[in-house]
């Protein structure tokens, strides 16, 4: 099981070890490039356009062709639509007051003017009439980003970071906020993914069940000699035997987090390769923004991500410590403490980093979080 379990984790680190990492954007003395609005490091191999004018004239300076890219979302084309319909319809109400006149004048003016007045008329109809192609085609020439156009970039960029990228922009394009078409999509894989995770947090509160057995186990074995191999290898296929009358698979507690180290990095990859997403504000944030670049300028609002991720992942890793098991390993180490001691090291470590990452990945592990409570207890409940 050990060794399945080592080779799951060496195959994980080979995939996010591929090619289409993330890479910064570099002036000509090698320094990276910083959104001085957001204060986030700009990627060199965005995935879509820029919107913000601003961050289009730092990629320029610094000789990126952004023509050679699709846009993130056509929003202009919708709106281009409707303007056109707008100004057609003033014209035909425009024209239609004309005739009026011309009718009420014509008695007055001599078939020379009339002629004059009509050729004017169609002439002007005319221009209007290429000005609107021209505006139809402009918008019909918009081409939006797609999960698989563009050039390869690697098996990690192809596979994961490209699909997710399209998802959180359709979501964003349809409710008309790219931040809540990231939550949307946290939503959404982790729906998907909701049937492996059920059936590890299931593994994971039989385990609670297996304690009197082998709590048993540890006193049948505490007084002898725990440096004795064939002593503990006894310990150990006793353990097994318990773990199986259970049905019980001690490793499938560590599904959760091999699923969220992928996810997290292609959220990341995500975020930071297309300029629709860092560029926008998301209720009092921007998403490119990091809690400690928006404390140093002054905005302590960002300290309520910190404080967000810091509660939510708390919650989520003290439920996980609760359901382990209090058995001992080979030397003796209550796996329990063990693993507790794991989460709350992990729990500080995100803590801290949550101080750096931006807005946008922020509100992803908030999501995620509130997500995992929120199964936690409707598998409990479903158990009862």
């Amino acid at each position: 099981m050990k060794k399945k379990f080592k080779i799951g984790i060496l195959g994980l680190a080979l995939l996010l070890g591929t090619t289409g990492c993330t890479t910064n954007l570099k002036d000509k003395d090698g320094k990276a490039i910083v959104n001085p609005v957001t204060g986030q490091s700009l990627t060199e191999n965005i995935l879509c356009k820029p919107t913000d004018e601003a961050t289009i004239k730092l990629y320029e300076d610094n000789g990126y062709d952004l023509d050679s890219l699709p846009s993130c979302v056509c929003k202009e084309t919708k709106e281009k639509e409707e303007n056109n319909k707008q100004d057609e319809e003033k014209e035909e109400t425009s024209i239609d007051e004309e005739e009026k006149d011309t009718k009420k004048t014509e008695d007055k003016k001599d078939s020379k003017d009339t002629k004059t007045e009509k050729e004017t008329t169609e002439t002007e109809e005319e221009i209007s009439s290429e000005e609107t192609e021209k505006e139809t085609k402009e918008s019909s020439e918009c081409q939006e980003f797609t999960a698989f156009n563009g050039k390869y970039e690697g098996l990690w960029t192809s596979i994961f970071v490209k699909p997710l990228a399209w998802v959180i922009l359709l979501f964003g394009k349809y409710t008309g906020s790219f931040g809540l078409g990231l939550i949307l999509t946290s939503i959404l894989i982790r729906l998907v993914v909701y049937p492996l995770t059920k059936k590890s947090t299931m593994q994971t509160e039989q385990m609670k069940k297996i304690q009197p057995d082998l709590e048993r186990l540890e006193k049948k074995y505490a007084g002898k000699d725990q440096n004795d191999r064939e002593v503990m290898m006894m310990k150990s296929q006793e353990m097994m035997a318990i773990y199986k009358k259970y049905n019980v698979n001690p490793v499938s507690g560590c599904l959760p987090a091999l699923l969220q180290l992928p996810l997290f990095i292609a959220f990341l990859d995500a975020i930071n390769k297309v300029p629709a997403i860092f560029e926008e504000k998301f209720l009092l944030f921007h998403l490119g923004t990091t809690p400690m670049v928006g404390i140093k300028g002054g905005n302590w609002l960002y300290l309520i991500l910190t404080v967000l991720v810091a509660v939510s992942t708390y919650f989520a890793m003290n439920k996980a410590s609760q359901s382990s098991p209090s058995s001992s390993n080979a030397n003796g180490v209550d796996m329990a403490k063990q693993t507790k001691m794991m989460m709350n090291m992990f729990t500080i470590m995100i803590i801290v980093m949550s101080v750096f990452m931006s807005s946008a990945l922020n509100i992803y592990w908030v999501v995620s979080n509130g997500f995992t409570l929120l199964q936690n207890y409707l598998v409990k409940r479903s158990m009862k």
